[in-house]
């Protein structure tokens, strides 16, 4: 049904962890490398010459890719983000694109050439260096995975500050932002298709025996997080328009709370090793810390336009759990930071440098004018709970292709040799 084959990190071997992998502002997960596979030894007794050939000359193609651009891929730097980056990125996506409907021809129909090639793919957060299965719908979550991550890499570059033109504090662009959402719901639908439609295919004993990178909760935290930031981008958004009010903020405030404590609870209890997987784990709770500072912030603000002493009290303890969640959540990033891979962070930019300003100076001047209104004993000492919003951004609807034209043909030659059989 899929024999497994996992070899533990101690043989050595071609996994290439990075020590430092640069400027992040979106977490992007440990790439997974896919190792040739002798398709003609495994197919070549059950299908057409030109069809082995053409599934061998596709994956050959991303595991070149794939090798020669995993160093850029997982350190970028500001400077060569869009020179380099982004059209490598672009192609694999491609290479990727081009490869999965002829893949699926192995899975049509349950096929059982499904369980004859050994899929092998070296991976950077699992505990064991590579997983060899056979299974051809192991080989297609292998491929949405990476194409989410590439997704995520994408959204990386996009969202790294550039120093302006004018010489002003680097910034990044509306329209980087605003890209920026799209890929990230890109991402999401890459994750939300391997989660509902290719998991589901898998059996049991190989699902609990995949690599920690691909297991149930860390490709739903993954596909969580991508939509939780794509709502703090929404935020950031909202914020430099006149026009947005501050329920509206609010609201997305608290929807990114509620994204990012549903990737929480998906990681919380997986067995991510050291290094990478601790590093997503961290990154998952300094942007769930972050998110509820700016919910608390907002929320704050609302209450304060109250009349009542006691929307006021309330105010002020919304507005002092912002701030020390904010104080909290500097903590979380440089915890982020500095665990293996080192990463940096890069300047200040958009809900966040915004809000880094306005929390502090807004809890002291609203905590100094009610607590010369009210006694210190009515402000309450315990922050009121958040607004509870149903969560508006949702996954692109992505479904796998369909089988590529050449399989059918493949079917049609088969059915010329039987019949021919039949009449001799």
């Amino acid at each position: 049904m899929g024999c497994l084959v996992s070899t533990p990190k101690d043989t050595g071997g071609n996994r290439r962890r990075p020590a430092n992998i640069g400027d992040v502002s979106v977490f992007v997960p440990g790439l997974r490398i896919p190792k040739p596979v002798d398709f003609s030894q495994s197919l070549g007794d059950h299908l057409a010459k030109s069809l082995v050939e053409r599934l061998s000359a596709l994956r050959t193609r991303i595991v070149v890719m794939a090798g020669q651009e995993a160093p850029t891929i997982t350190r970028t730097r500001r400077k060569s983000a869009t020179q380099h980056g982004g059209s490598t990125l672009g192609d694999l996506l491609q290479a990727l694109e081009d490869y999965l409907p002829v893949l699926l021809g192995l899975v049509k129909d349950g096929s059982p050439l499904q369980h004859k090639v050994q899929f092998v793919w070296v991976n950077q957060e699992d505990e064991a260096e590579e997983t060899a299965i056979y299974s051809a719908w192991y080989e297609v979550l292998s491929v949405l995975h990476l194409m989410a991550t590439l997704s995520l890499s994408q959204a990386n570059l996009l969202l790294l500050p550039r120093t302006s033109i004018d010489g002003y504090q680097p910034k990044v662009s509306e329209e980087n932002r605003r890209s920026s959402v799209d890929v990230f719901l890109k991402a999401a639908g890459y994750l939300d298709c391997a989660v509902r439609h290719v998991l589901p295919q898998l059996p049991n004993e190989l699902r609990r025996n995949l690599p920690v990178d691909l297991a149930e909760g860390v490709l739903r935290a993954l596909c969580l997080q991508a939509l939780g930031q794509g709502v703090d981008i929404q935020l950031g958004l909202a914020i430099d328009s006149t026009k947005a009010t501050l329920a509206v903020k609010r609201r997305l405030a608290c929807e990114m709370v509620k994204y990012w404590q549903q990737a929480q609870d998906n990681i919380m209890n997986l067995p991510l090793a050291n290094g990478w997987g601790e590093k997503h784990r961290l990154f998952v709770k300094w942007k769930y810390i972050e998110a509820k500072a700016a919910a608390y912030y907002y929320h704050g603000l609302i209450l304060d336009e109250g009349n009542t002493e006691k929307s006021h009290g309330m105010a002020v303890a919304a507005l002092q759990a912002a701030d020390e969640y904010l104080k909290e959540s500097k903590k979380a990033c440089e915890a982020f930071h500095a665990s293996i891979p080192v990463s940096r962070n890069p300047p200040l930019w958009g809900t966040m440098k915004y809000l880094s300003e306005k929390i502090p100076k807004d809890t002291s001047s609203k905590v100094r004018i009610n607590r010369d209104l009210y006694s210190h004993e009515k402000i309450m000492e315990t922050a009121p709970t958040l607004p509870d919003f149903a969560l508006a951004l949702k996954p692109d609807e992505y479904q796998l292709p369909l089988v590529d034209a050449s399989w059918n043909e493949e079917a049609t030659k088969k059915g010329h040799l039987s019949s021919n059989k039949s009449r001799g």
